[in-house]
């Protein structure tokens, strides 16, 4: 690619990244990401048309405060001579139960601030990052890693594949021999999605003997599904991507399908590093994603992007192209109707990185 005619200082470029993250970032980028800081109870603003929205707060407040005087083994961590503690007898987790769009979220990550313990004994992480880390460590060592928590809270625990499913339930039910108290969020099953339907039923089934230790706490309102999802902008083309890409500080510029190909040289659990200190990501040439193990790991990305409010530029087809009708219709489509929301909010977040 030329780029004689621009005098600008080079981009970034994400596809030099291939970030080695030891183990003890990835457990301490385990908190609320950063749109999700500031969030408190006192900052949801419940409708009052919906008295489970106020309970909720309430609910939660009263579990945070519970949790903030010894472990519930006694003591923070076992000793090795201990016996196996037994499980507490009143349930020490939280599923928020709701819809798309009532925020919990936001009622998730205000759980994490209003829990009193330190930052390193609560881990706020999405199932995927959660998966990731056990990738990344080995179960035993995760295991060993978070027994000592007061809180683990799941976002978006996926039940949409029986493997990471079964994985992430046998890791629970350590943590919870443990005294680890647990709150979780999840999406909806295939064949599921834009029903309006709630999710308990399907979480509980899935976790099978974990069950027993979450309180379904279920938050009514207006499910934000049926609006469908907002048109992505117009891609724009690669001279003005790349012009972008020269003019900002901190920008990196990458070719999509030399993207695509790097991330499969990096582990999922290094993505976030891997846009340490990037401002804005520009893409040239995007085109629809080839094979499902690739889509996979771009939602991963897209994520990361989201929770580090990154604004995309791009030329090629637009997000909502990226993936096939086959795509969407399968097991694995919410995540793809999330990369696309995502991607689209952080393409319209990029518009002022052109020049009018």
């Amino acid at each position: 690619m030329s780029t004689s005619p621009i005098t600008e200082a080079a981009p970034l470029s994400l596809c030099a990244r291939e970030p080695h993250v030891p183990a003890d970032r990835l457990v301490a980028e385990m908190v609320p990401p950063p749109r999700f800081d500031s969030v408190r109870f006192e900052t949801y603003v419940p409708d009052p048309n919906q008295p489970s929205q106020s309970e909720a707060v309430k609910v939660l407040g009263s579990f945070a405060a519970g949790l903030g005087g010894a472990h519930a083994t006694g003591s923070g961590r076992r000793k090795w001579f201990a016996r196996k503690p037994a499980a507490p007898a009143a349930p020490r987790g939280v599923y928020l139960d709701g819809g798309y769009g009532v925020g919990k979220t936001h009622l998730l990550a205000s759980l994490w601030h209003a829990t009193p313990a330190e930052p390193a004994l609560k881990a706020f992480g999405t199932f995927v990052e959660l998966t990731n880390l056990v990738g990344a460590l080995g179960f035993q060592q995760t295991v060993r890693t978070l027994s000592g928590h007061r809180l683990l809270c799941i976002d978006e625990f996926e039940l949409d594949d029986p493997g990471d499913t079964v994985l992430v339930s046998s890791l629970l039910g350590k943590l919870v021999e443990q005294g680890v108290a647990l709150a979780a969020t999840s999406n909806t099953l295939p064949g599921k999605l834009g029903e309006g339907r709630f999710a308990a039923v399907d979480f509980l089934r899935e976790i099978q003997g974990l069950s027993a230790h979450f309180r379904p706490l279920r938050i009514d309102g207006e499910d934000y599904r049926h609006r469908g999802l907002p048109e992505a902008p117009a891609p724009y083309s690669d001279e003005q991507v790349t012009k972008a890409a020269y003019a900002t500080e901190g920008a990196a510029l990458d070719d999509f399908p030399g993207l695509l190909g790097h991330l499969s040289r990096v582990h999922p659990s290094r993505y976030g590093a891997m846009t340490d200190g990037v401002k804005a990501v520009c893409l040239t040439d995007v085109q629809p994603v080839p094979d499902q193990s690739t889509a996979l790991r771009l939602v991963v990305l897209a994520d990361r992007l989201y929770d580090r409010e990154v604004p995309v530029l791009a030329s090629g087809v637009p997000f909502d192209l990226l993936f096939s009708d086959e795509m969407l219709n399968g097991g694995y489509r919410k995540k793809y109707f999330r990369a696309i929301s995502r991607l689209t909010a952080l393409a319209r977040d990029a518009k002022g990185l052109v020049e009018q």
